[in-house]
């Protein structure tokens, strides 16, 4: 489309233009707590209300409240017939939004996947195609400026939107946006290259990511996009980092201002449409909008995040098993903790796939440099991976050092979580770490369960050990779990973490383990106040790889706080950032080992360095002698 027949494509022209941010976050904010999309037909108010605060914000492009109003979604609530009434109203609010604020904006019809009945095949691509040409028309007839396909989770089922697109109307530009994983694919798998290519060959105006994960992430597909140098203009709208859920509600760790800096990374990075997904909020918009501004007018003077590519270093070699390494072995972790040895446990997350050899011989390694245990992740940031109890049992078997099995409450209702967890037992399981889960990504397509949290699980734990379940029934024989917890001396609301820690202990747990922590005074000051005295302490070490990997944790992992002095040492290292926090991690444990009642560390390593993990592990090793 010419830039002379649409206002949208000349503003691209002219500089970058500022989308909205996260539709359900803002109207969770305002009350809300329906399904997002029925919102605009049974409280209307609500949509035109965030429209309006995204406007004042800065937004320039604001997007209409109906991501799931196709008819496959609305049809979950019973309104798959209102396919019209939903679109159509939406539209006109966005646009009496607009009118209220007397503002420049544009209105972007949003068009979300099929979803779930797409997925498990009910629907196919031509039923989805036939719903997106029903939703695109009530969109064009409630007078949207642009259409916006996005989260899509593959190109299949963006090509079928944008076809639909197509035979509706060739007036309105059109955006089409791929949802994204944390290794920069799509949901199905598709690199940004390829995404990029096969956008471009089908003709919209703007192509790009949105969803996914956070910026760091986002930043990475979009540079790959523009690498292939489409026709069309790049557009990028992350989710505020990594989300957790506290007291039932979803948040999200990325601040205005990182947000600020990430808006001028993409802008050089060729965007020509930046906005925010999932947790990102008018204030996200307002820093993007005032650290634009800036730029444009030549007034920007403050530093900007460096998003520098990891470090490329060769690994050093792992020794080979040695038997005066002084590992704990199988079974022996509470004798351990009980008798005062300085423990220390590794992470593993479990493969992707099907074939467990990387992780196995990961564990092998570190039990050999005189590691403890191995903590097995539960599909960690909630990404589907093997089961964590199915490694850990190999694990068990082929290296013959004890496991840490993660557990979640996500994924699992009561019923199945005693199954597993008795399951687990009867294969030599003995340690659990009972943890609520991070939320499902959208990309995902997954429900969340959540029969209990962390602190219920926990109480359910201790009821096993007992020898009865959840309901008051006999197991007959009683299980034996050394039952451990999560904490985090770095929460935002730390009162509120001491009281859940508090209960967690008065419901059973036996063992702490934290979020990494950085600074040592942090976790004395958290532990100080705890006042529990009588229940070990496993402090989390995250070895840092870069400054771009440190700015990550602390902008986007939820819960993390890395204090600005070590941020700056990690920039003051620039190549050699993975040797820096390596070293970073060597001070921190020898301080931690100097804390009489700590009990060991829990290290967790980035990008499955083991090889990082081992040198600290070798460590601890000799300085416990």
């Amino acid at each position: 489309m010419d830039a002379r027949a649409h206002p949208f494509l000349a503003a691209l022209e002219q500089g970058v233009v500022l989308a909205d941010g996260a539709t359900g976050t803002a109207l969770r904010a305002l009350g809300w707590r329906g399904r997002n999309d029925t919102a605009v037909l049974e409280r209307p108010e609500l949509s035109r209300t965030l429209h309006e605060a995204y406007i004042a914000a800065g937004a320039r492009l604001i997007l209409t409240n109906t991501f799931a109003a196709n008819r496959a979604r609305l049809s979950l609530d019973g309104l798959g017939s209102r396919v019209r009434d939903a679109n159509v109203a939406a539209a006109r609010l966005a646009r009496d939004a607009r009118e209220i604020a007397g503002a420049d904006v544009f209105i972007g019809g949003s068009v979300g996947p099929i979803g779930r009945d797409l997925l498990v095949g009910t629907w196919t691509l031509d039923d989805a195609e036939r719903a997106f040409e029903e939703q695109v028309s009530a969109l064009v007839e409630g007078g949207v400026d642009v259409l916006v396909l996005e989260s899509m989770p593959s190109l299949a089922e963006a090509e079928a939107a944008l076809r639909a697109v197509q035979r509706v109307t060739a007036d309105h530009p059109t955006i089409v946006t791929l949802d994204f994983n944390v290794d920069t694919s799509s949901p199905a798998g598709e690199g940004a290259r390829e995404i990029a290519r096969r956008l471009d060959a089908a003709g919209p105006d703007v192509i790009g990511v949105n969803c996914g994960v956070g910026p760091q992430a986002a930043l990475d597909m979009l540079q790959a996009m523009a690498g292939t140098q489409p026709r069309a203009r790049l557009a990028v709208q992350p989710n505020a980092g990594l989300p957790r859920v506290a007291d039932g509600q979803t948040i999200y760790p990325a601040r205005p201002e990182y947000f600020a800096d990430f808006a001028l990374r993409a802008r050089d990075l060729g965007a020509a449409v930046v906005g925010g997904c999932c947790g990102t909020t008018d204030e996200h918009v307002r820093a993007m909008r005032d650290a634009l501004g800036r730029a444009t007018a030549g007034l920007e003077r403050r530093a900007r995040v460096r998003f520098a590519g990891d470090p490329q270093i060769d690994p050093p070699a792992l020794d080979e098993p040695d038997p005066r390494s002084g590992g704990v072995g199988r079974g022996s972790l509470r004798d351990a903790l009980a008798g005062g040895r300085f423990v220390v446990a590794v992470e593993i997350d479990p493969p992707r796939g099907i074939n467990p050899r990387k992780a196995i011989e990961g564990a092998a390694a570190l039990a050999a440099a005189g590691a403890d245990a191995i903590n097995i992740g539960d599909s960690p940031m909630a990404r589907v991976r093997m089961s964590a109890l199915s490694l850990a049992v190999q694990i068990e078997r082929e290296v013959g050092i004890e496991t840490i099995v993660h557990q979640t409450t996500r994924d699992r209702n009561l019923m199945a979580l005693q199954s597993d967890m008795l399951g687990a037992h009867a294969l030599g399981i003995r340690t659990v770490l009972a943890l609520t889960g991070d939320p499902p990504p959208e990309a995902s397509r997954s429900s969340r369960v959540w029969d209990v949290d962390s602190i219920e699980f926990i109480r359910v734990l201790r009821r096993l050990n007992e020898g009865i379940d959840f309901a008051g029934n006999s197991i007959g024989r009683p299980t034996d779990f050394l039952v451990a917890a999560a904490a985090n001396p770095t929460a935002e609301d730390v009162d509120r973490e001491l009281s859940r820690v508090r209960a967690k202990v008065e419901a059973g747990a036996q063992l702490l383990m934290t979020q990494p922590v950085y600074e040592v005074g942090t976790l004395l000051r958290f532990f100080e106040r705890l006042g529990v005295d009588d229940v070990p302490v496993l402090a989390g070490v995250l070895p840092l790889m870069s400054s771009r990997h440190a700015e990550f944790i602390h902008n986007e992992l939820a819960g993390v706080d890395v204090p600005a002095a070590v941020r700056q040492r990690m920039r003051d290292a620039g190549e050699a950032g993975a040797d820096a926090g390596l070293a970073l991690a060597r001070e921190h444990v020898e301080e931690l080992r100097a804390v009489p009642w700590m009990s060991g560390i829990y290290v967790m390593p980035s990008f499955g360095r083991y090889e990082i993990a081992a040198e600290l592990v070798r460590a601890a090793a000799v300085a416990r002698g």
